[in-house]
């Protein structure tokens, strides 16, 4: 694996991003640690209390793939990374976590296997896949970039209730704030309706699995921190300052979101971008 350019940048410049980039012989991959919706902490060790919710889910990820096998399977990934977020917590509050995902270690990931040729897509995260023939008259010639995601089946509607309130006079803040109430609704569905790593068991059947043949590939993963991916880290990154510029509150047409980007910031959310061969 050959890697050609990455990107790991904190959406406020003062603080710790929360998306990973991980890279070992065996497996690439990008973790998205999600922002918690609360401020409560049950994890167990006290010395990572500075460290936010979705930071430590990264981190613990982080360390479990730095670790993997490399001949492990999908399913595996999913049972071993469930079992390290797990381990985290305070055992005495499991019961507590069960009802309440919103105080959960969350994280998103997609992880490329050297061995088994294959993307693993576990919560909110994209990539690229970009080909060439192997035998044909454009042979040499890369195919169109293929574009896979895996988000989240509420994400939308959230956005354009934002949108929507925005539009009819509410501020950014009290936008976001109208809206908190129905994401904590919709985290009930965490591994129960959409896959994510908490903990909990990974509700599979929302795990994506792209198979790859043996042809070199040009593979791009990356977090949802970029509206726009493209087979490059400037584009990626011109068509985000680009919504920046047209639509800072990210309410659409092109791009909605349940997050605005903030004065200060240099972006809505955390973002992790990087391109290899393999």
């Amino acid at each position: 694996m050959t890697i050609l350019e990455q990107a790991l940048v904190p959406k406020n410049p003062a603080k710790r991003s929360e998306d990973g980039i991980v890279v070992t012989p065996d497996f690439i991959a990008v973790i998205d640690g999600s922002t918690s919706k609360s401020r409560r902490r049950c994890h167990r060790d006290y010395s990572l209390r500075k460290h936010s919710n979705g930071e430590l889910a990264m981190l613990t990820l982080a360390a479990y793939i730095k670790k993997m096998p490399k001949d492990i399977s999908c399913h595996q990934f999913c049972l071993g990374a469930t079992q390290a977020v797990r381990r985290r917590y305070v055992k005495s509050l499991l019961p507590h976590l069960a009802e309440h995902p919103e105080d959960r270690l969350t994280a998103s990931v997609i992880v490329f296997s050297r061995l088994r040729r294959e993307l693993w897509m576990v919560g909110d995260c994209q990539a690229l896949l970009i080909g060439t023939p192997p035998s044909s008259p454009d042979a040499g010639k890369p195919l169109p970039p293929q574009f896979f995601d895996n988000p989240k089946p509420y994400e939308q509607e959230l956005a354009q209730r934002r949108a929507d309130l925005i539009r009819a006079g509410s501020t950014a803040d009290a936008a976001r704030e109208a809206i908190i109430p129905r994401m904590l609704e919709t985290m009930q569905h965490q591994n129960n309706g959409y896959s994510v790593v908490d903990g909990f068991a990974v509700d599979e059947r929302h795990v994506r699995v792209i198979p790859l043949d043996f042809q070199p590939w040009h593979i791009i993963l990356a977090s949802d921190g970029y509206p726009f991916l493209c087979p490059t880290l400037a584009e990626s990154e011109a068509r985000l300052a680009e919504q920046r510029e047209k639509d800072p509150l990210n309410i659409g047409p092109d791009f909605m979101a349940t997050k605005a980007f903030i004065p200060g910031n240099n972006s809505f959310d955390d973002r992790a971008y990087i391109s290899f061969i393999a």
